[in-house]
Formats: structure tokens, C-alpha cells, sequence
């Protein structure tokens, strides 16, 4: 028995989220009883077909004719078969998308963005929880292809792998979210995290501090990488010593990850601990902001914390988080645009790789000046 499980705030979307990947959402079993077409046809005296033509090309039946069928549709109670249309067409009338980690505020946003744009379009999202785990990202992508959706919008565990490639030579495209795709022969929407780290040291250097810890992993993940890199860039060019930047590597991307980081940089001798932190999420930079407050060091006086995303709870915490925020309702908005635009089989269709820039929100975590 597989438990289904739903996203508050995103009620047309359904979520796969079991271990084996094999979850389906509760709300797509059929109920035991149900009216079928030959039940509406009979209640109404008119051919099956005739039925069907209501459903489908109402314009092609008499309004008299329409009105009776409509009201044995009423009265019996009939849901169209969705699953069995679409099984007759060969395709389905939803996009897949893969997450990271969906408990993640940033991917939630991201969510919303992609079920605003396919709405529109009379579309449904199934939305899937990797974990980070290739394993279950695997599995995921191949129960999405099994249920014939049109496409997959995906934030990839390990970049463009070979079954990414096999589902677009089996008709499936595919856009990266939150991923630069180094193939054209994806699209792909993604924010210049090199430009985000550099902003975020920008202002801590400007802010007088000269040793800074990095938080954040693993750094297998490009956007980690390329956030420390910008980080670095900056570092260099103000002539600081490599020792300036302290690298405190965590095992992920979470709340409880920052925690632990937040002590490890807490325990440090206090004439080598970091006077600033850049983290690589807001919800690292969370657990580092409140390990700080645990063990009674100052914010920003004592430490300094720049986060990422600028989610919501950035700007509720006690000590309001700075932040580079990302444009995250407008990557999932255009992710699925450039998704929608290639199923329809436009031929003036061409991959594109769209970046958009972050910026940088100062408050009270790190507006501070060190003298």
C-alpha cells in the first residue's frame, strides 16, 4: 500500500513521493461504481457517439440534441474516462516535474511558477521528489515516461545523463530547471550563480570582513560550486590570503545541515574563527543563524550570514536573513513556457539556454560594519 501524499498550495498538482517511485496519486483511482458513456447514451436516447460528440466536438450537435445529453451526464453523475482518452491518443494532458527537494520553499516557488504557466494551457503537473538521490530520480523518470506525459521539467541530481538523452530520442523534450545546459540540444533555465556568490562577497568584503566561511554541499552540485567560486573570485581580487576563505562543506543542502555547520564554525579558536558566513541556501544559512543565537554569539556582530533564494522565512527570521535572491516563480514560469512551446511541435522552436541574473537583499544578518 502506497501512501499519497499532497503539496499545501499547489491543489492541481499531483506528487509522487514513495521510496520504490512507484507512488500515484489516491486522487486518480477511479471510484468502484461509475456511470459509463453506453449509461449517459441510453439515459438520453441517442447514440454513443453522439455522446461523444458532446464531449468532445459539442459544436457538431444539434442544442437540443446537446441539452438532453447534458442533463443525463447531470443526473447520472458521469466523469469522462480522462485516462482512457489519453491512452487512445498515446499521450497524456500533463508535464512531469522532478525536484530536488521539494520541502525546499525554493522549489516550491519554482512549483508555482510552472503550475501557473501549464494552467493556463489546460495542463496538469505531477510533481516528483528526487531527494538528491539519483537512484529515485531513475525511477521517477521512468514512471513519467510510462504515463506518457508530454514533457519533463527536471533539476537533474548529476547534470545531463544518458537517460535525459534516451527519453528526447524517445520523443520526450526535456528542460533543465535550475540547471545551465551544456548541450544545445536542451533548454534549459538557470540564474548566474558565479554572479550570486560574487555579489554576496562583494558585500561582505565591503562590510570589512577578511575571513569568510563558505557553507554549503555538497560541492557536486554545480550551483554549490559555482556560488564558492564566485566567492573566491571576489576574495582574490581584494588581494585577501587564501586562508580568508574558510570551506565548511555539509553532506546537504538542508536546516539541520546548517545547524551542524553552525557549531563546527562556533567551536573554532576564536582567532581563526570566520567573521562572516556566505551560505549556500537560505536554509543552511537558517541553521547557522540559529546555532549562533543557541550558543549566545551575536548576529551580525559576532557573525555575519548571507544566505540564498530569499525565501519567505528569510525575512521572518529573528535576526531578518540577507540574501541573493533568485527570480524562482519566474524560472518555473519560463521553464514551462519553453516546455509548452516545444510540445506543441512549433518548428520555430529552438533550444534556448535562458540565465537570469540574481541580486543581493541586505537586512539585519549581516548589515554591520567591522571596523
Amino acid at each position: 500500500m502506497v501512501a499519497t501524499r499532497t503539496v499545501k498550495g499547489l491543489p492541481s498538482m499531483g506528487w509522487y513521493d514513495s521510496d520504490d517511485g512507484r507512488g500515484i496519486l489516491g486522487a486518480m483511482r477511479a471510484p468502484a461504481t461509475s456511470s459509463s458513456i453506453r449509461d449517459v447514451a441510453t439515459q438520453a436516447g441517442v447514440s454513443v457517439g453522439t455522446v461523444s460528440n458532446v464531449l468532445n466536438r459539442p459544436e457538431l450537435v444539434a442544442p437540443a440534441t446537446r441539452a438532453r445529453v447534458e442533463e443525463a451526464i447531470a443526473a447520472l453523475g458521469f466523469v469522462r474516462n480522462e485516462s482512457a482518452r489519453q491512452l487512445r491518443a498515446g499521450r497524456s494532458r500533463t508535464l512531469g516535474l522532478v525536484v530536488l527537494d521539494v520541502a525546499n520553499p525554493f522549489f516550491t516557488d519554482i512549483a508555482r511558477g510552472v503550475e501557473e504557466a501549464v494552467a493556463a494551457e489546460g495542463l496538469a503537473v505531477l510533481l516528483c521528489d528526487s531527494a538528491e538521490r539519483a537512484d529515485r530520480e531513475r525511477r521517477y523518470l521512468e514512471l513519467l515516461e510510462e504515463q506518457r506525459v508530454q514533457g519533463i521539467l527536471i533539476t537533474p541530481v548529476e547534470g545531463v545523463g544518458e537517460q535525459l538523452r534516451q527519453l528526447r530520442r524517445r520523443g520526450i523534450p526535456v528542460v533543465l530547471v535550475d540547471r545551465w545546459a551544456s548541450t544545445r540540444s536542451f533548454c534549459s533555465v538557470s540564474v548566474d550563480d558565479v554572479y550570486g556568490g560574487e555579489l554576496a562577497a562583494t558585500h561582505l568584503v565591503g562590510g570589512g570582513h577578511t575571513r569568510i566561511a563558505f557553507v554549503g554541499g555538497p560541492f557536486g552540485i554545480k550551483q554549490v560550486a559555482d556560488r564558492h567560486e564566485g566567492t573566491r573570485r571576489v576574495l582574490d581580487a581584494a588581494g585577501l590570503p587564501g586562508s580568508g576563505l574558510v570551506r565548511v562543506e555539509t553532506p546537504a543542502l538542508t536546516f539541520s545541515s546548517g545547524r551542524a555547520a553552525g557549531a563546527q564554525i562556533a567551536e573554532m579558536a576564536a582567532r581563526r574563527r570566520p567573521t562572516a558566513a556566505f551560505c549556500a541556501n537560505d536554509l543552511v544559512a537558517l541553521g547557522v543563524l540559529q546555532e549562533m543565537t543557541r550558543r549566545q554569539l551575536r548576529v551580525p556582530e559576532d557573525l555575519a550570514i548571507v544566505g540564498y533564494d530569499d525565501i519567505d522565512f528569510a525575512a521572518a527570521a529573528a535576526v531578518p536573513l540577507s540574501s541573493v535572491r533568485q527570480p524562482r516563480h519566474e524560472l518555473g514560469r519560463a521553464a514551462a513556457e519553453l516546455l509548452i512551446e516545444e510540445t506543441s511541435g512549433d518548428r520555430r522552436h529552438s533550444h534556448r539556454q535562458l540565465v537570469f541574473e540574481p541580486n543581493l537583499v541586505v537586512r539585519a544578518s549581516s548589515d554591520h560594519r567591522r571596523d
